[in-house]
């Protein structure tokens, strides 16, 4: 039997990329404010991971969380990668604008999923971790290796993280990948319980999912928590799609049409984008990421927005969105 242990008040969680810096070098305390602002909310699902900011997003939320009733908030981190100090002049380059000075290597082997899974525990502070992630095996981040590190997650992170869970170490595991063949290939070879799909499912682009991951997740009885819901940041008018410079080709023309349509209803394409997501049965929560509280603030009000039922209808009749998709009722 597959955990359940996101709830329906975990549907609204937060993300951890922008407070590793991925988009601009926030401060210890703009990060703060952040958390401070999504728990005050009542936002109660937390996600990181030590890639984020090279540890440093680890280490906020630790500072954050850690102070708080851990019986109150559910926390999940990724494993994956195993990090090393060096000195400022030796950190790799990254898509992180502040990083801290570790250096990093892929590793899914058994070992190495126990190390990462203590070190995170000692960066954060916290009691315990709930969800683990196995993080970025996928042909985007490790290119021509993935079926060499494949081969050794079946080997190793699969194993070890099915085991941590029978002895209630960790909740929960699954994949965390911003592909779809990894979950696949993870399904046909493991018992995870849920995985964090990031960039495959918006309300800009959700096709091939519709047709190949939720049907695939939903005979295996595993949830998915979306990643990259507003295409990290795009549908929010910022100049990247799913964490690129590179805009696909329409995607501008669709994403404005979608936003007059929205306006017409009083509603914006943020409310749509995060409901239509959340409306996929398949979709246990999504976890957008946010650099200041009022983002936090306004993901928190897209939440509660009511959507009519003819805003949907007008989007399905002019092609905007896949007619095999699901929608909010």
């Amino acid at each position: 039997m597959k955990a359940d242990i996101l709830k329906e008040k975990h549907r609204l969680g937060l993300g951890g990329v922008a407070i590793g810096t991925a988009f601009e070098p926030l401060t210890d305390q703009e990060s703060y404010d952040v958390l401070k602002k999504a728990w005050d909310l009542g936002i109660r699902y937390f996600d990181t991971s030590p890639w984020y900011g090279l540890t440093k997003s680890e280490r906020r939320f630790g500072d954050f969380l850690q102070n708080q009733n851990r019986d109150e908030f559910v926390f999940s981190t990724k494993v994956g990668r195993l990090f090393t100090e060096v000195p400022e002049n030796e950190v790799p380059p990254t898509m992180w604008k502040a990083p801290l000075p570790f250096d990093f290597k892929h590793d899914y082997t058994a070992d190495a999923i126990k190390k990462s899974i203590e070190e995170s525990l000692k960066r954060t502070g916290v009691s315990h971790i709930d969800i683990v992630y196995v993080h970025d095996l996928s042909e985007d981040q490790v290119g021509d290796r993935y079926p060499y590190f494949l081969k050794q997650a079946k080997e190793g992170a699969f194993k070890v993280l099915s085991n941590l869970r029978d002895q209630g170490i960790i909740k929960a595991w699954g994949m965390g990948v911003n592909k779809i063949e990894p979950i696949l290939d993870c399904l046909e070879s493991a018992d995870p319980d849920i995985c964090l799909s990031a960039t495959q499912y918006s309300i800009l682009e959700h096709e091939d999912a519709v047709d190949r991951l939720l049907p695939a997740v939903k005979k295996a009885g595993v949830k998915l928590v979306s990643g990259a819901g507003y295409n990290s940041g795009f549908i929010n008018g910022r100049p990247r799609y799913n964490y690129s410079d590179v805009i696909p080709k329409g995607m501008r023309e669709k994403r404005d049409k979608i936003s007059e349509i929205a306006k017409r209803y009083h509603i914006s394409i943020v409310d749509a984008a995060l409901h239509f997501v959340l409306a996929a049965d398949e979709f246990a929560a999504i976890i957008p990421g946010a650099s200041k509280p009022e983002q936090v603030q306004g993901n928190v009000n897209a939440l509660e927005t009511k959507i009519p039922t003819e805003f949907w209808k007008e989007l399905k009749s002019e092609g905007l969105i896949y007619e095999k998709a699901q929608l909010p009722a």
